[in-house]
């Protein structure tokens, strides 16, 4: 493994996994826009609520004397609601923000964070997010789910005229109305990247009532982007997994599909009793990793096949079976999958000879 390009020492309090502590594994605190459940003693998962679209999760680490932050939400808005919610867990500044990847979800909301706050990531992300590699704005994964909202807000607004129950319909225009704000919201977007970048490990050690707790920056290779980076505490137990490992199938539209298996090798190679996905519950057991393995392998294989045969991306989209999976991933309803990840697979394998 090479050398990362520097090794910080990271001062921060505590709030989510183990060991026990003040607040304990399972305490549960909410802002007017956050929900952050504790997994071990100042380790804490964040979720939206829905009064503000953040659409990813992120994880919040506590410390004795600062906080450090793990991704940033899908828009600046969104991110200065959680800056705005951190309070709730801790008096100390933020002092770190790390990038699991560079999608829009996780790290549009960098700007909002205030000038002095360090953004760490992946040599990739920062250039993804720096415009070396193309204007992330412009690229179909950012495009391929922004230009949906306006079809979900009609949508949302055409339910709610239908509803009879007067709580459903108020839920119902509250969402649209939270989702008209996000298109409005998206405008403010300028990608920032990370001022600190690794390439294989950077490690941070931050300073806890109870000594010092190690967090360990970890990229084992290319998955659901060029430059995915999970962040594990060792004496915890607990990893974040950014979009690398979700509860379900996980975007694969900018993915590595044919060495996403053998990263997942890293994962699985780490001693962990909790991880923590870049959008979903708390997780507790390995044994969906090795699931999503099989998908990840059949999906290339199969649709290979359909490659060789000359058949066009679309059209292998919508007749491959992965029916077979369906006991694992209930996203699998029937032939077919999402043609964006088809269409990738097809990209890769247009580079080979």
């Amino acid at each position: 493994m090479r050398k990362s390009k520097g090794i910080l020492n990271l001062i921060t309090t505590a709030f989510f996994l183990f060991p026990f502590g003040v607040f304990g594994q399972g305490a549960i605190k909410e802002s007017e826009t956050h929900r952050f459940e504790e997994v071990a003693n100042g380790v804490w998962l964040g979720t939206g609520i829905g009064s503000v679209f953040t659409q990813s999760n992120v994880m919040v680490l506590v410390g004795e004397f600062d906080v450090l932050v793990v991704d940033s939400h899908v828009t600046p808005a969104a991110s200065r609601a959680l800056i705005d919610s951190i309070p709730i867990l801790s008096d100390k500044p933020i002092r770190y923000l790390v990038n699991s990847h560079y999608h829009f979800d996780h790290a549009h909301g960098n700007q909002a964070f205030p000038s002095g706050i360090e953004i760490i990531g992946h040599e990739f992300t920062r250039a993804k997010l720096n415009g070396d590699l193309g204007n992330v704005l412009e690229e179909n994964t950012f495009i391929s789910f922004t230009s949906r909202v306006p079809d979900q807000v009609l949508r949302l607004e055409q339910q709610a005229a239908a509803e009879e129950s007067s709580e459903r319909r108020t839920m119902l225009l509250d969402r649209s109305h939270m989702m008209q704000n996000h298109i409005e919201e998206l405008e403010e977007v300028v990608p920032t990247p990370p001022n600190i970048t690794l390439d294989d490990k950077l490690t941070l050690f931050q300073v806890v009532a109870w000594g010092s707790r190690e967090i360990q920056l970890l990229h084992f290779g290319r998955a659901h982007t060029g430059g995915d980076v999970v962040v594990y505490l060792p004496s915890e137990e607990v990893v974040f997994t950014g979009d690398m490992m979700l509860p379900g199938l996980a975007y694969m539209g900018d993915g590595h599909v044919d060495e996403w298996p053998d990263t997942l090798e890293g994962l699985k190679s780490l001693d962990f009793n909790t991880w923590l996905p870049g959008h979903g519950p708390v997780m507790r057991s390995k044994e969906l990793i090795e699931h999503f393995q099989a998908y990840l392998r059949d999906l290339w294989s199969r649709t290979s096949a359909f490659y060789n045969r000359g058949l066009s991306a679309d059209a292998v989209a919508e007749q491959i079976d992965m029916t077979d999976h369906s006991q694992n991933f209930a996203q699998i309803v029937d032939i077919g999958a999402d043609v964006r990840a088809v269409r990738r697979i097809f990209e890769l394998l247009d580079t080979r000879p």
